[in-house]
């Protein structure tokens, strides 16, 4: 399976974050998964990338070009594509994903896991995503996706889709019994969405 994770590019100023970074970079190893990320070899995601490659893991790293130029790219990846573009970046990246998991980042990443978020919504793929939640990270994100779900712009159904584990364990747990979750769509969600 392909793992595509979205992350901060600097490593924020929690070292839970640096550490569950490299907790999941090794799950996705020991799991005989790839992982598919940024590129990078700062921030976050050098530390999820360094790990899934020592623990063996194929690496897909997709970088825009002026990245590359400014020196900030991961050596020993299994591949690397050359985008020109970050939209370019981020289609490469749902192409090639399976599984999404969002750690903690900035506006990117927030961008990022928002467009599978409304990928999920829209059943355009994946079914559902993930967003480690450290140390209660992104415990507002949820709490606004609630309250987008009480003025009835969100579906509590969808929102059951997008998980929020506390830990690389509990998602690995998560990814473990995904086949024993539903996988119906919510009723009338996207005609709800159009009219």
């Amino acid at each position: 399976m392909n793992v595509t994770v979205y992350c901060g590019s600097n490593p924020g100023d929690d070292p839970a974050f640096a550490s569950t970074a490299r907790e999941l970079g090794a799950w996705i190893a020991r799991a005989g998964h790839t992982l598919v990320y940024g590129g990078s070899s700062v921030g976050l995601m050098g530390e999820v990338s360094r790990a899934a490659i020592e623990g063996g893991a194929p690496v897909i790293g997709i970088e825009p070009e002026f990245f590359i130029e400014a020196g900030v790219a991961q050596h020993e990846l299994t591949e690397l594509v050359v985008v020109e573009t970050m939209g370019e970046r981020k289609a490469q990246m749902i192409e090639r994903g399976d599984m999404f998991v969002a750690l903690p980042g900035g506006v990117g990443t927030l961008e990022e896991i928002s467009e599978i978020i409304t990928r999920v919504r829209l059943d355009l793929g994946p079914h559902e995503c993930f967003l480690l939640n450290v140390n209660g990270f992104y415990e507002p994100l949820r709490v606004f996706l609630e309250t987008m779900v009480e003025h009835r712009f969100f579906d509590q159904c969808d929102l059951d889709r997008c998980h929020f584990p506390a830990s690389v364990a509990e998602l690995a747990h998560l990814a473990a019994t995904a086949d024993e979750r539903p996988q119906a769509r919510c009723e009338g969600a996207l005609l709800q969405q159009m009219g």
